[in-house]
């Protein structure tokens, strides 16, 4: 891979955001999450998503992360989502609204397991006819990383994980100070849970008392 495509490759995957607390040492990447979000929202009748953005609701409150994170990581801290939709004038549009909103937020904390303030809307468009219910987001397309150490076989082993990925690098980093480890969960696993899976079990691979930072990359 040359410098250009891991550059674009980087780019693709949005900012990498805080999942869970200050001690979770779990981050998602954007990309990720807004396929999560988007697959919820497909079933909303009446409202059809379009530009979806997340970021943190109030970044001079963020926390400091015990645990180091991975390039760019945001730190954590609750998330605003900012979105604009499409609604059909055929529907109350408060109603489609709230919807819409309820959908997001839950899926946002339920499946996800992002910390959540706030989620604003936009109207960009009413549409003469009712949009029918989008086909579901396909998953997010992350290329499946070998296990090639003990530490990335037991991480590939953990419950709730589809597989090993390496857009940031590789699989797993071994730094002095830390280990990372970037992984795309299974359909079905709440990624903050997985998080902490992988977390135990590469733990027992160390002989160390590292700490451990999890990337997810791709929710399936």
């Amino acid at each position: 891979m040359t410098t250009a495509d891991a550059v674009r490759r980087r780019l693709g995957l949005g900012r990498l955001l805080p999942l869970g607390g200050a001690a979770d040492g779990a981050w998602v990447t954007e990309q990720a999450a807004d396929a999560v979000l988007r697959r919820a929202a497909a079933q909303v009748p009446g409202a059809v998503l379009g530009r979806l953005r997340l970021a943190l609701a109030d970044p001079e409150s963020a926390a400091a992360p015990t645990v180091p994170p991975p390039p760019s990581g945001l730190p954590p801290g609750p998330l605003r989502i900012e979105a604009e939709f499409a609604a059909s004038a055929r529907e109350p549009l408060p109603a489609s609204a709230w919807a819409l909103r309820a959908a997001l937020f839950t899926a946002a904390v339920d499946l996800l397991g992002l910390e959540l303030a706030e989620v604003d809307l936009r109207v960009t468009e009413l549409l003469d006819t009712v949009p029918k219910t989008a086909a579901p987001t396909p998953p997010t397309e992350v290329r499946p990383a070998t296990p090639t150490t003990p530490t990335a076989t037991a991480a590939s082993r953990a419950p709730g994980v589809a597989h090993l990925t390496a857009t940031l690098g590789t699989a797993v980093h071994l730094a002095p100070d830390h280990v990372r480890v970037e992984v795309a969960t299974a359909s079905g696993h709440r990624p903050l849970d997985v998080v902490r899976a992988v977390r135990e079990a590469v733990r027992a691979t160390l002989t160390d008392d590292r700490p451990v930072t999890v990337l997810i990359s791709a929710a399936l």
